[in-house]
């Protein structure tokens, strides 16, 4: 009997093992000035899988189950590493060190002014210069426990980086757990006075990237107002009430229903690419925020975030760029849901306020919840 259970132990441990959560490295090419870039590979016990390159720290492939379990890659991507470097819309990466737009480059702290590369048409810095944190190489850790699969990023961004001041030390850390949660915890110090808002810019498609556009998806988003934005997309400093406006997802609506409508804000972004204003009981919490479904295979995110705001951004400007497995990724076939301060907050007084001093962390959480209905 004993060589029995004996037996059928040993045979059990090779099914123990591919249910566990794991994580693999493997190369992933070298960058165009010969630097080599890794990508993780991290899996739960449910089979959701996130494939992760150290080169912009990009979530390159994300891979959930629909209601009758079948497995799509959700976010927009390449199969290529030169394809990142020369062609990316920021896909899957974490941009920095200011994510969004800051009006003409330019900010102060404590009276010295500052500025920054105008990389988005000449008229604002976006997502933290012509050499981000999306074109960068991360040093990677990775880690196992019993619940989840973890991959920490480190990048230091120099002294006068894009302009920016202070030596910053940034880290995202990504944790796949067995509840299928993709949790991102990001956190920054610095040595001089400068700013920081990180966030990740995936774009999904809970119908699979590449199988058509996100107009079916239905949204749900705990927001109030948003930041009014000018002809440049910078925000004018008005929070307005979404109350009676395309903007308002406070109940469930399909991304489609209300994009074409005739409006001012909707015009000047050819669609949506507005930050939101979260609804918070207080300004750290980790709150819900959104929740994200597709109807015709029954997946669903849930986002929650310790962030003020959400940057929700529609794909109004995808051309077709050949991604992975060569699909193309048209007009709308993914969107963006960056958690955030508020673009332009440096120079907006009312806005939370994106101050990094020295002996300060700026910490933040944002959670992806992953399931099927």
């Amino acid at each position: 009997m004993k060589k029995y259970l004996s037996i059928m132990a040993a045979l059990a441990l090779p099914l123990l093992a591919a249910n566990a959560q794991s994580i693999k490295e493997s190369d992933f090419g070298k960058t165009k000035d010969g630097f080599d870039v890794k990508e993780f590979v991290l899996k739960n016990k449910k089979g959701t899988t996130v494939k992760i390159i150290n080169y912009g720290a990009i979530i390159r492939e994300l891979w959930v189950a629909d209601r009758n379990g079948k497995m799509a890659d959700v976010v927009l991507g390449f199969d290529k590493l030169s394809d990142y470097e020369t062609k990316s819309p920021y896909f899957g990466a974490v941009v920095g060190r200011y994510g969004n737009r800051i009006a003409d480059g330019k900010f102060s702290i404590d009276g010295r002014d500052f500025q920054l590369p105008k990389n988005n048409n000449g008229v604002a810095c976006l997502h933290g210069g012509k050499v981000g944190f999306d074109k960068k190489i991360w040093k990677a850790e990775t880690q196992t426990t019993p619940d989840a699969a973890i991959l920490k990023l480190t990048v230091i961004s120099p002294d006068g980086d894009q302009g920016f001041p202070g030596n910053l030390k940034a880290s995202v850390t990504y944790t796949l757990n067995n509840r299928n949660e993709l949790i991102m915890d990001y956190s920054a110090t610095t040595d001089k006075p400068t700013i920081c808002n990180l966030t990740n810019h995936s774009y999904f498609n809970l119908a699979g990237a590449g199988n058509g556009n996100i107009l079916n998806h239905e949204m749900t988003m705990a927001a109030d107002k948003l930041t009014v934005v000018d002809e440049n997309l910078i925000p004018t400093g008005e929070l307005r009430d979404v109350t009676g406006t395309p903007f308002d997802f406070r109940q469930p609506k399909t991304v489609g229903s209300r994009i074409e409508a005739d409006d001012a804000q909707l015009k000047t972004g050819k669609g949506y690419d507005h930050n939101f204003v979260l609804t918070k009981k207080s300004p750290k919490e980790l709150s819900f925020a959104i929740r994200l479904y597709e109807p015709v295979g029954g997946r669903e995110m849930l986002v929650y975030t310790q962030e003020p705001g959400v940057q929700f951004y529609s794909g109004n400007v995808l051309q077709g760029e050949v991604g992975k497995e060569g699909k193309k990724y048209f007009y709308r076939y993914g969107l963006a849901l960056e958690t955030q301060h508020f673009p332009d907050s440096p120079n907006q007084k009312d806005f939370p306020s994106t101050l990094l001093r020295p002996n300060e962390e700026y910490k933040t959480r944002t959670v992806l919840k992953f399931g099927a209905q």
